[in-house]
């Protein structure tokens, strides 16, 4: 006997396939080949810098390319240079990742983080949106400033002072920099409905409720 499918499943299916095609047509990738001159430029400079074609957050950027190349920029520094370290950025970028709920940011960085040193419970903690326990001195500083400003958009003088006296003036505008350019990039991935998840990366969960 034929199991009849209720009429609010047949409802949601649609509803998911007008969803996903949407998502195919909001801004879609441009290809290399219908470049426009400035967008020719803006992809050279990307694969000088990081030695890889444009991808991810970028790809959508194209369709303003003097935005993506200012945004790479700022992201060679954030990412790579900052004065907190690595292992620490990757702990913002994360935390910044599940409070946008962007799979992209998340499942590129995911293995990074484990990479670099965060340990794998510590980044399963955050992925279900608690307070990871554990944690050595500099990660409980930097969540603590990250959290707050995330989640208060202000710091208190408290979690201020304590960052500061650990990493500096130029530590704490760091940090502050590294949350506000991964919520950047989250706010454009997730205008332009982008679905690429990385292939040995991990989604995120639901958010916690």
């Amino acid at each position: 006997m034929t199991k009849k499918i209720p009429t609010m499943t047949v409802i949601g299916i649609a509803a998911l396939g007008a969803v996903a095609a949407h998502a195919e047509d909001r801004l879609p990738t441009i290809p290399p080949a219908q470049y426009s001159v400035e967008q020719k430029q803006a992809a050279m400079e990307f694969e000088a810098a990081r030695k890889t074609p444009v991808f991810g957050p970028f790809e959508p950027m194209m369709h303003s390319p003097q935005l993506m190349s200012d945004a790479r920029a700022m992201g060679d520094y954030l990412r790579f240079k900052s004065s907190i370290g690595n292992t620490l950025s990757e702990l913002i970028i994360l935390m910044t990742a599940r409070e946008w709920t962007q799979d992209f940011e998340w499942s590129y960085h995911y293995p990074i983080a484990i990479k670099a040193g965060l340990r794998q419970e510590l980044v399963d903690s955050i992925a279900l949106g608690k307070r990871p326990a554990g944690m050595g001195p500099d990660e409980e500083v930097v969540y603590s400033f990250t959290n707050e400003l995330l989640k208060k958009k202000q710091i208190s003088d408290a979690t201020f002072e304590r960052a500061k006296a650990r990493f500096g003036t130029k530590g704490v505008v760091d940090m502050a920099g590294i949350a506000g350019y991964y919520t950047f990039l989250a706010m454009q991935l997730n205008m332009a409905n982008y679905q690429t998840v990385v292939k040995d990366g991990k989604k995120l969960p639901e958010p916690a409720r």
